[in-house]
């Protein structure tokens, strides 16, 4: 009881000073800015078709990132988001496909696989005090070959089932309200939204998780068992690559084993541009959820108003530098 009122009276400040409401209004401007001008630019770009294309194109990166808040907000980082999220999906489509078990178990086979990727890996940080970028990096290449070898470095397809591929790009609002065809991949993802900031905001894995990115050695002497959420939080972190892994594989109606490598890089962009610290300590859902939309609407603009590949990734590797930056100046006011 007593460590627990350290954590909540003397470590950690409250929730809403942590995340900063000024820094999320920012963020939030910023996206409305970017649809503003590329909507005076294109006429294509503000369209139902395209702004649905947007939202599903955020989905994935965007689960993704929501993992990836969890593991920041303590000043670590994971490397293997992508790579596990390709690794869920192969060993999704081995159940399905390959031992023939019914689909809901392929599908808790999968996120299950992503949480045990994610509890080793914090094993590796908590237990034996690798490094996060080490352990993470390990994690990735492991994962990544695991992926090959199983699926023989071959795609996995989910043609016999056909309800697989409706779990992203069905549409239950559509059978509710006739043409209003809003993929599942889009509700999945604000679902997903909605339930980590619950975890984040209101209980006691977020309150220790603010704890060990604030202060980390006064949470340890406070009695908390510090070894022991950090590996709740990179197991968590899995659960989410396992989703993005079931939602990507139904997108594609395939498990793509060479899938995967990057993604970390753009989940871990969209949180820091959503505001939340690389030194731990401070970030928010709400700020992800902005930051993968930025990312989204930033490279949908692009394309449609026809700037070249290569220049998009240099645009974008911009923005996340000036995030960065944003984030140290308000860090040295303070």
């Amino acid at each position: 009881m007593m460590s627990t009122w350290l954590v909540r009276k003397k470590i950690v400040p409250t929730i809403s000073g942590q995340t900063g409401a000024a820094q999320k209004l920012l963020a939030f401007a910023s996206l409305i800015m970017l649809v503003i001008i590329f909507s005076v630019s294109s006429s294509n770009f503000f369209q139902f078709n395209n702004i649905v294309a947007i939202m599903l194109s955020t989905a994935v990166i965007g689960v993704l990132a929501l993992g990836s808040t969890f593991v920041i907000i303590t000043s670590g980082i994971d490397l293997a988001v992508g790579t596990v999220m390709t690794f869920s999906s192969v060993m999704a489509g081995v159940i399905i496909t390959t031992w023939h078990l019914p689909m809901p178990l392929g599908i808790i086979g999968g996120i299950a696989t992503g949480a045990i990727c994610g509890l080793i890996s914090g094993l590796l940080v908590a237990k034996m005090k690798i490094p996060p970028f080490i352990a993470t990096l390990a994690m990735m290449m492991v994962t990544k070959g695991l992926s090959l070898v199983i699926s023989g470095t071959k795609p996995i397809y989910f043609n016999d089932t056909p309800a697989f591929s409706q779990i992203s790009m069905g549409s239950i609002l559509n059978s509710i309200i006739p043409g209003f065809e809003i993929p599942n991949a889009i509700l999945v993802f604000f679902g997903a939204a909605i339930i980590a900031s619950i975890i984040l905001s209101r209980t006691i894995i977020g309150r220790y998780n603010f704890a060990l990115g604030s202060n980390e050695e006064s949470t340890r002497l406070s009695g908390v068992n510090v070894d022991y959420w950090k590996i709740v939080i990179y197991s968590l972190t899995g659960v989410f690559s396992g989703i993005a892994g079931i939602m990507m594989a139904s997108r594609l109606n395939s498990a793509q084993p060479a899938l995967g490598s990057g993604y970390e890089l753009e989940a871990i962009a969209a949180v820091v541009i959503g505001g939340t610290s690389l030194s731990g300590g401070k970030g928010s859902i709400l700020g992800t959820v902005i930051g993968a939309l930025i990312m989204s609407v930033l490279t949908n603009g692009l394309r449609i108003l026809s700037v070249k590949q290569e220049w998009q990734t240099v645009i974008v590797g911009v923005v996340v530098v000036l995030a960065v930056y944003a984030d140290m100046m308000r860090r040295r006011k303070k």
